[in-house]
């Protein structure tokens, strides 16, 4: 008699979900293996994983527990699995993503595909203009609360096959390894930095928060990317009304909101004038406030728009600093192009859509950054940093797809 697996799941996705995780980089997990590491014996690896994916067999390795630093100066905790555990995270979530996108709302945004948060930015941009208030929803801790018992039975409803309830469930108790080796037992929560991660928050704040909002409060829109979420409010007595009730939904299912993060915004212009103490909050990078605009017809007004956050300014610059791009005078300005562009087109593409001009400063301060290492690398215009400055505004005149900012006009001045 010939035995059978135990659950039917094709070597093909096991190949595509490895391609994808390669696809995505990643540091390695507590076995410290790298994904170079993996490939030296990768039919071996994925042939191993497949047949204990099938088998019933597999367990996942403790997540390893890194900590990175936080926009407000604190340190927010990641967990970090195995490549192969991510592999089958993976499986996972290509097996279960099919079933559940589809019920979810309109308004969630947060990693699902052909979404974006420049998406949830710029609905948000529109509504603000149509509502006067807006609630800035911030949940404390949401990735390390996460109640195992309500997303079950939110799985329950979706999972295809009994197997991704299976890895799922030894994934949730996978214990969290700290740095100083010891292993943490988890009885709630889901680790931010696992795949599969972001597609249970989403299933879990599908019912917690977005169905609640349509069931209840289907006159107010809001936008969501991930735990991150504003909703709209036509008066400020129906935000507080709101937010009374909608903080007691998400204490219910386990979820306390950010005492000082959370808040009630105005959305103040030229015609909304009134005089209240909050009239600004921060989405996916942006800061929403009032801001002087230009009509089609040349005439100013005051707009409720967004435009790049300070604290995302912050962040750029210091890493054009880690950079330290002024001290590689060993390279070329075309390798340092190679080496950078990608980022800084990237930055431009997010945080230029909106309001562009509020991020000219942070490519001026990397034009900056070209200059100093201008004087480094010739020595005729050491200590010279005007001199060095018109040398690079003329070779950005000369190049202007050397950079991608200089290629809209962000330039260094020729001097002449």
């Amino acid at each position: 008699m010939i035995k059978t697996k135990s659950y039917v799941i094709s070597k093909f996705v096991v190949l595509e979900a490895y391609k994808r995780v390669k696809a995505n980089k990643g540091s390695s997990g507590v076995d410290n293996e790298s994904m170079d590491e993996f490939e030296i014996n990768l039919k071996d690896n994925l042939y191993k994983l497949w047949n204990r994916m099938s088998s019933g067999s597999y367990v996942p390795q403790p997540v390893k527990m890194v900590e990175i630093d936080k926009k407000d100066g604190g340190k927010r905790p990641l967990g970090i699995p195995t490549i192969t555990d991510r592999i089958a995270q993976m499986v996972v979530k290509m097996t279960l993503e099919p079933e559940i996108e589809p019920i979810f709302h309109p308004d969630s945004y947060g990693y699902r595909p052909g979404r974006s948060a420049l998406d949830a930015v710029g609905e948000a941009r529109k509504r603000c203009w149509r509502y006067n208030w807006v609630i800035d929803l911030d949940i404390k801790g949401f990735f390390d609360n996460l109640n195992h018992d309500l997303l079950r039975l939110a799985l329950q409803k979706h999972a295809p096959e009994k197997w991704v309830m299976l890895y799922i469930e030894r994934w949730l108790k996978a214990p969290m390894q700290q740095p100083d080796g010891s292993l943490v037992e988890r009885e709630k929560g889901t680790p931010q930095g696992g795949v599969i991660s972001p597609l249970l928050a989403n299933l879990y704040l599908h019912y917690a928060m977005d169905e609640w909002l349509r069931k209840f409060f289907p006159q107010n829109p809001f936008e969501r990317y991930a735990d991150d979420s504003v909703v709209h409010c036509r008066t400020e007595k129906e935000a507080n009304e709101l937010l009374h009730s909608l903080k007691a939904r998400l204490l219910h299912c386990g979820l306390e909101t950010h005492p000082i993060k959370t808040k009630i915004v105005y959305c103040k212009d030229d015609d909304r004038r009134g005089n209240f103490h909050t009239t600004k909050f921060d989405f996916l990078g942006y800061t929403f406030c009032r801001r002087r605009s230009k009509n089609r017809y040349g005439k100013h007004f005051v707009n409720f728009t967004p435009a790049v956050s300070n604290s995302a300014k912050k962040s750029m610059r210091q890493e054009m600093r880690r950079w330290k791009v002024h001290l590689r005078s060993d390279k070329s300005l075309v390798d340092i192009s190679r080496m950078f562009n990608p980022k800084l087109r990237g930055w431009f593409n997010y945080y230029g859509k909106y309001y562009k001009s509020e991020l000219y400063g942070v490519f001026r301060h990397f034009n900056r950054t070209l200059s100093r290492w201008a004087m480094r690398k010739y020595k005729k215009l050491k200590g010279h940093n005007r001199r060095a400055e018109y040398r690079m505004g003329r070779i950005a005149k000369d190049s202007p797809h050397l950079f991608y900012h200089w290629q809209v006009g962000l330039k260094p001045a020729t001097g002449q």
